[in-house]
């Protein structure tokens, strides 16, 4: 990556649809068609199968069935598969500038560099009253990618499962470790976990008789994601290889298992579910407790609720890990 740069700096690619960004061990494509992230590649490795996006869904649990909650807050499953980008910002190395579009972008030349990239997503939901989400990703001359993502709360939404992003990678983990609480852990279940580093081996999926949200992992420090194959067949390296998530100010919850919400949502027997093929990794700013104070009918304690009215705000950083690491 960076080909020709004499220095540390990023190298900036102002394309007809696409911003690129370069660096000797991450690139990014962003892309302006599409609006969102569309390639993050580290260490010559691909990481995206699909562009990363706001999570708004999770799998209905027993007790999400059993209350009703689906009846009251649909409308975020729809709002989780489909959603508008209506703005895009770039700023770089903390000037903003006209979105490099043709014929602005051919004042650019092939080697334009910097020290940080700034490109902010404004998205909304398709719900009603619709909300807004803004996605900033910082690009830094350290290689790491600085996201924030922002909910803007809206009078009159119902209670949200989860809020933060979601990444499908293009194939299957072989393992990840994270700092953080022993097992499946959740707002309203974290009684008894462990503080501690922690290797699973594979993408385990709980085997609830009805397939529903899993390993949830709160209070967590870091994730690494290790896998050892992709989809580019030239690649010959079959060694594992990896990429961290790790906490800004405040630590968050993940997910690391083989099925979107949707592919759980729409299975209702273990043997229903498809072939294991990606990895799908959800960084959660926000996550509403699992209840079961009674036989999975009474609805969660109003504390761990989401409301759909306030604001919620989810960060974290994204660097390579390298071979084996």
């Amino acid at each position: 990556m960076g080909n020709g740069r004499k220095s540390d700096r990023l190298r900036v690619i102002y394309g007809d649809a696409t911003l690129g960004v370069y660096g000797k061990s991450v690139s990014c494509i962003f892309s302006r068609q599409m609006g969102g992230l569309e390639s993050l590649v580290a260490d010559g490795r691909e990481w995206l199968y699909r562009m990363p996006r706001p999570a708004f869904w999770r799998a209905l649990t027993d007790n999400d069935r059993g209350s009703g909650f689906h009846l009251r807050s649909g409308m975020w499953l729809a709002a989780d598969m489909f959603i508008t980008c209506r703005e895009i910002q770039v700023s770089i190395d903390g000037r903003t500038i006209p979105l490099p579009k043709a014929p602005y972008n051919n004042c650019y030349t092939s080697h334009e560099e910097a020290e940080k990239v700034s490109v902010l997503f404004i998205y909304e939901t398709i719900t009603v009253p619709a909300a807004r989400v803004h996605v900033t990703y910082e690009v830094g001359a350290d290689e790491s990618i600085r996201i924030t993502a922002r909910y803007l709360g809206k009078k009159g939404l119902p209670q949200l499962p989860v809020f933060g992003m979601r990444f499908i990678m293009p194939t299957k983990a072989v393992r990840y470790e994270y700092e953080g609480l022993s097992g499946e852990t959740y707002p309203d279940r974290m009684a008894g976990a462990i503080p501690g580093v922690y290797r699973i081996d594979g993408l385990p999926v709980t085997k609830y008789l009805v397939p529903q949200d899993c390993n949830v992992h709160m209070g967590t420090k870091w994730l690494k994601v290790y896998r050892d194959k992709v989809l580019d067949l030239s690649c010959k390296k079959k060694e594992a290889f990896s990429l961290c998530f790790a906490a800004d100010e405040e630590p968050f919850a993940f997910s690391c298992i083989p099925y979107t919400p949707e592919e759980l949502e729409n299975a209702t027997h273990q043997e229903e579910l498809p072939p294991a093929r990606r990895t799908v990794v959800s960084i959660l700013g926000a996550v509403r407790g699992v209840g079961g104070i009674d036989s999975w009918g009474t609805d969660v304690e109003e504390r761990y609720h989401i409301s759909g009215e306030k604001d919620i705000f989810c960060s974290f950083s994204i660097h390579a890990g390298g071979e084996n690491s």
